[in-house]
Order: structure tokens, then C-alpha cells, then sequence
């Protein structure tokens, strides 16, 4: 697999997480979630889990602070521009209705 190949992939797993827990978990939960990976990303070193948890972990948490949030729907728009991803990016302050 080559650089540009795993990148790609990162950001479609990144992309695919960040909208799933956009659209699926609460918002205080959302946040709780966000601090658990934080705590995983700080034990990186251990074979499951791993220092990408530290930045997920605190996008998760800036999806309920608003000032936060219209930049993160930028980099999402941004994520799902590199990982090519067929279906239409939806904004995460506008999810979709068909939950």
C-alpha cells in the first residue's frame, strides 16, 4: 500500500466515524465517548490501543462545543474530499432525515 493509498484510507475511516457519531450518539455521550479516547490515545503504547485515539478523541469532544464545531465540519468537509468517498458529504450541523 503507498503513502497516498493509506491516507486516503485514513481519511475515509476518519470521515466514516466522525458522521457515525455525529448521527448516532448524544451529546453528552458524544463527549464522554471524546474523553475515553483521549484516556486510550495517552496509553498508545499498548497493542490495541493507539496514540490516533488522542486527536478523534478530541474531535469527538468538539462536536458539542459550537466554536468548535463549524471548524470541524470543515476539516470533515476536507476528509471526505480525500477519501473519495461516493455518497454526498452531509454537513455535521444538518444531518440527514432518514436515521
Amino acid at each position: 500500500m503507498n503513502k497516498a493509498e493509506l491516507k486516503r484510507r485514513i481519511a475515509e475511516y476518519t470521515y466514516r466515524l466522525m458522521h457515525w457519531g455525529n448521527r448516532h450518539v448524544p451529546p453528552g455521550l458524544r463527549t464522554l465517548v471524546g474523553f475515553l479516547f483521549m484516556v486510550g490515545g495517552v496509553f498508545g503504547f499498548l497493542p490495541v490501543l493507539g496514540f490516533w485515539m488522542l486527536p478523534l478523541g478530541v474531535a469527538f469532544v468538539a462536536l458539542d462545543v459550537p466554536p468548535a464545531r463549524r471548524r470541524l465540519d470543515g476539516w470533515m468537509e476536507k476528509l471526505h474530499r480525500q477519501s473519495e468517498i461516493d455518497d454526498e458529504h452531509v454537513g455535521l450541523d444538518h444531518p440527514t432525515s432518514n436515521q
